[in-house]
């Protein structure tokens, strides 16, 4: 493998349409470490961000992506391609509200 191929280079696609990225991830990050920088760089002036990892679904290929696996496990062949950038899809899910609280 080439340098090249061990990193892949990712956008995060924000429910309203915009995006996070592109940014270069090696692929041993994990998916929980992903979250962690979107959470980081999430846009000040949106509401309703997500405040921790277990907020954010991330989709890949019309795929829920797990925290424990790496960029690399969750690639498929069009990821290979040179100088392609990989869009996941950001859903954010507000905290659920506790029972009896109003």
């Amino acid at each position: 493998m080439s340098g090249a191929q061990e990193q892949l280079e990712i956008k995060f696609r924000l429910i309203d349409g915009s995006d996070i990225g592109p940014k270069s991830f090696p692929i041993a990050t994990n998916v929980a470490t992903m979250k962690e920088n979107i959470i980081s760089q999430w846009p000040k002036d949106k509401q309703n961000g997500p405040l921790t990892v277990k907020d954010i679904k991330l989709i890949s290929g019309g795929r829920i992506l797990e925290n424990n696996i790496t960029v690399g496990e969750c690639r498929g062949p069009l990821y290979d391609i040179p100088g392609g950038v990989t869009t996941m899809h950001v859903v954010v899910q507000p905290p659920a509200k506790e029972k009896g609280l109003v």
